[in-house]
């Protein structure tokens, strides 16, 4: 079997079934690569996407059941469906653009009966639509988790890996010989402080940074596997 045809075995999945458009990077390149910086992008962004999807949801959900009983509910819990499909369809834009995962959206709303009444009824029946307002209520806390974790080991990685470029600030312009790490004092009053100040401790804190720098972008792929399998599972037909 040719690589050609090969290639397209992994590629050519069927049309309703979801693809992947690129290959990760291997580790090394990683930090380096615009694949990770994409998925980082994702894992950041996502927070305020899903704010405004689960704020929308949680309210018109609450909102519609309340008044259920009245006229009024119904059209609100309609147009929760299909708001909610909005909102997949932008998720599912950003799995494609940032996570290169392909989703085929579900199949459109298609009325029963004619009308504005049938419209309604359909959207209520909408399996897609709840499920993608579902997406939006289990997602919202993930959001958070991924957009602290990626950020907090993106920042803490580099800043320790280029420390050996900074630590002349702190004898310089702070006083200090290098990082402090802790400054305490014991049940004796006995002071305990600690610098990052020997050219071997300097050393190994950049390592440790480094180290860091090439764990984040796994970590930021595990949490973004999450939100594919998501996505698929949900937002996908």
């Amino acid at each position: 079997m040719s690589s050609q045809s090969i290639q397209r075995t992994a590629y050519d999945l069927p049309a309703e079934g979801a693809r992947r458009t690129e290959e990760p990077p291997y580790a090394w390149r990683a930090p380096f690569s615009s694949y990770f910086y994409r998925e980082l992008g994702y894992s950041l962004t996502g927070l305020p996407v899903a704010v405004a999807g689960f704020s929308f949801a949680i309210t018109l959900f609450s909102f519609g059941l309340g008044t259920v009983v009245t006229v009024l509910g119904l059209p609100v819990l309609a147009a929760l469906t299909a708001g909610a499909r909005g909102f997949g369809r932008l998720e599912r834009a950003r799995t494609r653009s940032m996570l290169a995962l392909d989703v085929p959206g579900p199949a459109p709303v298609k009325a029963v009966r004619p009308g504005s009444w049938g419209l309604i009824t359909a959207r209520m029946a909408d399996a897609a639509g709840w499920k993608a307002a579902l997406y939006q209520v289990l997602m919202f806390p993930w959001a958070i988790v991924s957009f602290t974790v990626s950020l907090t080991f993106l920042l803490v990685g580099w800043a320790l890996a280029a420390y050996p470029l900074y630590h002349w600030v702190y004898p310089t312009y702070v006083g200090w010989p290098g990082l402090q790490l802790f400054d305490f004092y014991d049940d004796d009053h006995t002071r305990h402080v600690y610098f990052i100040q020997s050219p071997l401790q300097i050393a190994g804190v950049s390592l440790l940074g480094l180290l860091i720098v090439f764990l984040t972008p796994q970590l930021v792929r595990g949490l973004t596997n999450v939100n594919r399998l998501a996505v698929r599972g949900l937002l996908g037909r």
